[in-house]
């Protein structure tokens, strides 16, 4: 009885052997691969983040002049604080405005 339970096995010891080894031998190549996909940026990747950062600008600018108009607002009805705050929010869009993506 002894015979008929190894036979089955010695069929699938080499399909075992040959993927064992065609993994080892395709590892090192994978994992090049993944490194230079990580270490790289495509250009779509690129044109994505250029995207999201113009939007966070816009958005950005947005707030510093809806608070620029409340100021001049303020400024125009005596509130020397607020022209103040209107002077300083300016400087910061005009640097905003300036500063690179």
């Amino acid at each position: 009885m002894r015979p008929y339970t190894i036979l089955p096995l010695a069929f699938l010891l080499p399909g075992c052997v040959a993927s064992v080894v065609g993994d080892v031998v395709t590892a090192p190549i994978k994992v090049v691969s993944k490194t230079a996909d990580v270490m790289t940026t495509s250009q779509s990747e690129a044109d994505e983040k250029r995207g999201r950062d113009m939007r966070k600008r816009e958005e950005r600018l947005g707030k510093l002049a809806r608070k620029r108009d409340e100021a001049r607002e303020d400024c125009a009805d005596g509130d020397r604080e607020a022209c103040i705050q209107y002077e300083a929010l300016e400087a910061e869009i005009a640097a905003e405005k300036d500063r690179d993506i």
